[in-house]
């Protein structure tokens, strides 16, 4: 699933940019938010194809790390020794996304020398295809979904014959407490290359937050994350954020926004999300192990071929239709009301989310739906395999 803020204008100017990065790269990042919005928002990074040149810049330029330690918990974080610990067990991640033109740009952490990357599901919700760079060697490598929870915002990739791969070592988050010296790496801005770092410290544990996907309606509540003051950006989505030991204790997964500046040019509340690593390990067993639930989806996404919001409660309301796709051929248009999928009602555009979560390319189901004049109509359909979920 791939989240936007509200109210999101690629065509406005853009605002005041982010503070500067750890790293020096060539090309802006594309800062998800309004100057003075502070908006929670999740870190994959989206380069729009609207006409105009993509803004995820060009060849990243020669990077070095620029940063100060900073004394946490009275100790001094060593971030050049965590960094060179975590480095080689990450990994840049860029989709295309189906239907749209678009490119994003996030990050995954290796977990198997074959290839088994974890990330978060917004990195690769909507994609037709996904490739794969290896940070330390730069090798890069078609991907595919092995399996996803759009729910805890976990997905698992397989990379395509992969080899001998540095894996990250990863902590017990269970044991992370508030004040806990962290860095944040990720690929920040979608430039590619090497990490972003930001240091920082454990500011709260069990934190909830609510993402909405602009492209279906349907919003997810995350909960259980941990919130960091490290300075994490766009693009940084499925990083590691690692404990002075550089073992992972997390995934970061969203940051709040904003950017208004305190003393010394520094965020006056920058606050970054991560999952623990904990939780997002024992989805990630799952999903390695094949094992399909209520909110974990195996294999290839299906497809039925619409858009859809919110209609009051009433049923998940068409936005547009997919020519040639399922929906098409059983005969909905735009402004029709989804009602019923799979002999199951749907009230919302959430609730059919999730009941195609739990379908594969194949399937033939039922669909029920109300016109533009109230009548219902109700007939089956066939789905295809489609974008990540």
């Amino acid at each position: 699933m791939t989240y936007y803020p509200p109210q999101y204008d690629p065509w406005a100017p853009p605002p005041p940019p982010p503070p500067p990065p750890r790293r020096r790269r060539r090309g802006p990042a594309v800062v998800l938010g309004a100057l003075g919005l502070v908006v929670l928002v999740a870190l994959g990074f989206v380069a729009w194809d609207l006409g105009r040149p993509s803004r995820t810049g060009g060849t990243a330029s020669p990077l070095e790390r620029t940063w100060e330690n900073q004394q946490t918990s009275n100790e001094t974080l060593d971030v050049d020794a965590v960094a060179d610990e975590v480095e080689p067990g990450l990994v840049d991640i860029y989709s295309t996304l189906g239907y749209s033109g678009q490119q994003a740009a996030g990050t995954g952490m290796v977990l198997t020398a074959d290839g088994q990357v974890l990330t978060n599901n917004h990195v690769v919700a909507g994609a037709t295809s996904i490739k794969v760079t290896d940070v330390d060697t730069g090798r890069t490598y078609r991907a595919e979904v092995a399996g996803y929870s759009r729910s805890a915002d976990v997905a698992v990739l397989r990379l395509q014959n992969a080899s001998d791969l540095d894996t990250i070592t990863t902590g017990d988050s269970a044991e992370v407490s508030v004040g806990d010296p962290v860095v944040g790496l990720g690929n920040a801005g979608g430039d590619g290359g090497e990490p972003s770092v930001s240091p920082g410290k454990v500011t709260a544990l069990n934190q909830s937050i609510t993402a909405t996907d602009e492209s279906t309606g349907s919003s997810e509540q995350l909960t259980g994350l941990i919130q960091v003051d490290a300075d994490i950006q766009s693009g940084d989505s499925g990083g590691a954020l690692a404990d002075g030991d550089g073992k992972v204790i997390g995934m970061n997964t969203a940051a709040s926004t904003g950017y208004q500046l305190g003393r010394n040019g520094r965020p006056a509340d920058v606050s970054g999300f991560a999952i623990p690593i904990n939780d997002a390990l024992r989805l990630a067993r799952q999903i390695e192990a094949g094992t399909a639930s209520d909110t974990v989806h195996i294999g290839p996404s299906a497809f039925i071929g619409v858009s859809v919001s919110d209609a009051g409660g009433s049923g998940a309301l068409v936005q547009q239709v997919v020519s040639g796709g399922p929906a098409d051929n059983a005969g909905l248009t735009a402004g029709d009301v989804i009602t019923g999928l799979d002999g199951r009602a749907i009230g919302s555009a959430t609730d059919l989310t999730a009941v195609m979560d739990t379908l594969h390319p194949g399937d033939h189901v039922t669909v029920t739906w109300l016109d533009q004049s109230g009548q219902q109509h109700s007939t089956s359909a066939a789905l295809v395999e489609g974008p990540v979920g």
